[in-house]
């Protein structure tokens, strides 16, 4: 087994856990318009705004110029590699072929992209055990939309828990993922900053 053979089946151990946590969650009463995440046990409520949705349908929209609906994901859990981590990316795109589990959802192994957009207090979760998660997992592209930087951040060649190349494109220029599995380029001039 590999070391991220033996981190996807931490999170797999870990379900049992998550799916308490989530059904204790979705017995409570909470106000529409919340994201919620797990991070590393944590449980992460962050409320959507409008600037925050329009930059996760832009993407979203871009992506299904060349991807079936099927595969584009937004707000799904989806359990990571480390301590009770279950994150509902703004953006997911999992592999062609990919199938649902027993409760519905998608492998963390099937997810090739991922793009989040930094909320409010949570940024350091997006930079830090999410994109620790997503790179330990094998997620090929990890995007943050930044709007308080006014920036997009593009990691690639993940290992070892980390990814091996950063790129940082400004709002109103196009992020050139064509060198990616990905294949095509994301237009960011309509992307606001907050």
């Amino acid at each position: 087994m590999t070391l991220v053979d033996d981190r996807i089946k931490m999170a797999d151990n870990n379900t049992a856990r998550l799916d308490e946590m989530f059904e204790a969650l979705e017995r409570r009463p909470f106000l529409e318009g919340y994201k919620i995440d797990i991070i590393e046990g944590a449980v992460h409520m962050t409320p959507q705004r409008a600037n925050h949705w329009d930059i996760t349908l832009g993407i979203i929209e871009q992506l299904r110029t060349k991807y079936p609906r099927q595969r584009t994901l937004s707000d799904v859990r989806i359990d990571y590699p480390g301590e009770l981590n279950a994150f509902c990316s703004d953006v997911a795109l999992v592999a062609e072929g990919a199938e649902r589990t027993k409760r519905g959802g998608f492998l963390c192994s099937d997810v090739e992209f991922v793009a989040e957009v930094i909320s409010r207090g949570t940024g350091s979760n997006d930079y830090g055990p999410k994109k620790t998660g997503y790179a330990t997992a094998g997620v090929a592209v990890y995007l943050i939309a930044d709007p308080y930087q006014g920036e997009c951040h593009v990691y690639t060649r993940p290992g070892e828990g980390d990814y091996r190349v950063h790129t940082t494109v400004d709002f109103g220029e196009k992020v050139d993922l064509t060198h990616t599995f990905l294949g095509l380029t994301l237009d960011t001039s309509d992307f606001c900053r907050d």
